[in-house]
């Protein structure tokens, strides 16, 4: 999941290192919205300073000014940088519990029908879509099921750390023992103190870099199922509608798609249809 970091107290504006003007700042807020969608409250600029802060000082800039007149041309490499420092990916494995036996529900009326396939639209550093493998597992009893699930995020760091599937072993804590033995390889040497996510999860995802902003996406469907948890509430209404739009098409007649806990589809009714909590349809079949 992609979220705005809430930390950062910040430096008082003497005690800076560079110059930050709210112009600055605003420059800032329409760069991150128009690319990532992404709506800065005031209440961040200490974050936003903190952060970026980092980016000039690796690229020698001087200023903000001049940092953010760089990123006037889109093809920047930079931009990939500037837009993974203003975000955070805050997730854990079976976050939101109560979706996972929904998703092998529908799993099950579905294990007759052909390949599963699901998509994890914001998968993180990997603990969500390793979660769905694990939830198909379960409901095939076996670390081969005929399922493929496509996980995509806007961030390539978190996505190269989702497809090595190595955890520090406090990430693993609240898991039950049975799903450690079963799903996880204990690391040893320079891997002590991490356990690995077993290949047969693995090779059931395929991890690919998406902007929900891109006007098109390089993805074909049906999905039985689409995660999309926990991104939508830094969208305005105007943003995720046109997410939703676009997620019609790709979901299969009687497919799911899974929302965040504080998330809310009524404003695309015409879309989808709320089916249990935070869990919808489609409107039109």
């Amino acid at each position: 999941m992609h979220e705005i970091i809430d930390g950062d107290s910040g430096l008082g504006a003497a005690e800076r290192e560079y110059k930050f003007t709210a112009q600055d700042f605003e420059r800032v807020k329409k760069m991150i919205y128009n690319r990532a969608g992404i709506s800065l409250s005031p209440s961040k600029q200490n974050m936003v300073y903190s952060r970026l802060a980092k980016r000039l000082r690796a690229n020698g800039f001087g200023s903000f000014k001049d940092y953010l007149d760089s990123l006037e041309n889109p093809k920047n490499p930079e931009w990939e940088a500037f837009t993974n420092a203003l975000t955070t990916n805050l997730t854990s494995f079976f976050r939101e519990h109560h979706h996972f036996p929904i998703l092998e529900q529908h799993a099950e009326k579905r294990r007759n029908a052909g390949k599963i396939h699901l998509w994890c639209s914001a998968s993180s550093t990997g603990e969500e879509p390793y979660s769905m493998a694990m939830s198909m597992v379960q409901v095939f009893n076996t670390l081969t099921p005929p399922v493929h699930i496509l996980a995509t995020d806007l961030d390539t760091n978190v996505l190269a750390k989702a497809k090595a599937g190595i955890y520090p072993i406090e990430k693993l804590e609240k898991l039950p023992k049975e799903k450690l033995r079963k799903f996880f390889l204990r690391g040893k040497g320079i891997h002590a103190g991490h356990a690995m996510v077993r290949p047969e999860l693995r090779s059931m995802i395929t991890f690919r870099q998406l902007n929900l902003l891109d006007t098109n996406w390089p993805i074909r469907g049906p999905f039985d199922a689409i995660f999309c948890r926990n991104v939508m509430i830094y969208f305005d209404k105007q943003t995720q509608y046109k997410i939703l739009q676009k997620f019609v098409p790709l979901l299969a007649p009687n497919g799911l798609l899974f929302a965040g806990h504080s998330e809310s589809f009524q404003h695309a009714a015409d879309l989808f249809k709320l089916r249990e909590k935070t869990v919808y349809e489609l409107a039109k079949k």
